[in-house]
């Protein structure tokens, strides 16, 4: 297990609207999950995706399967 704190990143699209999800990108490989927050209350809770579900919906996002978001 890991002790390593979340490193945050936000989508270089997002333009500062506040309106943002941060993903705790440096914890994937040592714990296979990605950290998931909202950017207007970083100091509430946390979904902890699976990376395979993550890649998943990354995956989708690019492909357009969401439409316009």
């Amino acid at each position: 297990m890991t002790t390593e704190s979340h490193r945050w990143f936000k989508s270089s699209y997002s333009s500062n609207g506040g309106a943002c999800v941060e993903v705790g990108a440096n914890l994937v490989a040592p714990l296979g999950v990605v950290p998931i927050r909202d950017s207007k209350t970083p100091g509430g809770p946390l979904l902890n995706a699976s990376a395979v579900s993550f890649a998943a919906f990354v995956a989708g996002v690019r492909a357009g399967e969401f439409g316009d978001v």
